[in-house]
């Protein structure tokens, strides 16, 4: 199968994902700077779920380039990962909300690890298609990237129980290793 309505379905499930987030966030009713001060914990979390979304879809359009052809197997794992992620401005609501309180912390943790659990069963879905020697899975490599995120999301639900904070700069430093683009798949497609 053609990859080319797995990357167009993808791309609007995740600008949609982006558009729910924002409009979750409400104004505050005064109109000096100090109105603001209750809403910096939500804007906070808009913050750090929109870069999360950005990583995503980045990886996300790095990954399909690398890929030639899908099967009903990868549809499946790729609507896996929108599942999670559509979890997203749920998750990023309730935290800013309750102000970093320990279940939305953990739960936004919880929907982070299964969304990276999700894009790892993505990869492995499209590398058995492509093959060991392929394009993609020499560049992937053994993903030491995305399986310390999972340990380092596994670490922080638990975490957010003792202080909600200590989750939150996990989920952060996740974030900032991700940020810098997975060079891997463009250098080996420019090969």
């Amino acid at each position: 199968m053609n990859k080319s309505r797995l990357e167009a379905f993808s791309d609007g499930v995740l600008a949609v994902i982006i558009t729910i987030m924002v409009l979750e966030m409400k104004s505050p009713g005064g109109t000096s700077l100090a109105d603001l001060r209750p809403v910096i914990a939500v804007f906070l979390s808009y913050v750090l779920s929109f870069v999360y979304i950005g990583i995503y879809w980045n990886n996300h359009h790095h990954l399909l380039h690398a890929t030639q052809r899908v099967n009903g197997a990868t549809l499946w794992a790729n609507l896996h990962l929108l599942f999670w992620l559509s979890l997203v401005p749920f998750t990023t609501a309730w935290m800013g909300e309750n102000h970093l309180d320990s279940w939305p912390v953990a739960v936004y943790g919880i929907v982070l690890l299964l969304a990276a659990s999700a894009y790892f069963i993505l990869t492995r879905a499209l590398i058995r298609i492509h093959g060991h020697g392929s394009t993609l899975a020499t560049s992937i490599g053994s993903d030491r990237k995305g399986k310390i995120s999972i340990a380092i999301y596994a670490a922080a639900i638990p975490l957010a129980f003792v202080q909600p904070w200590i989750a939150a700069a996990g989920y952060v430093i996740v974030a900032i290793m991700w940020l810098i683009p997975d060079r891997r798949i463009e250098r080996r497609v420019t090969q």
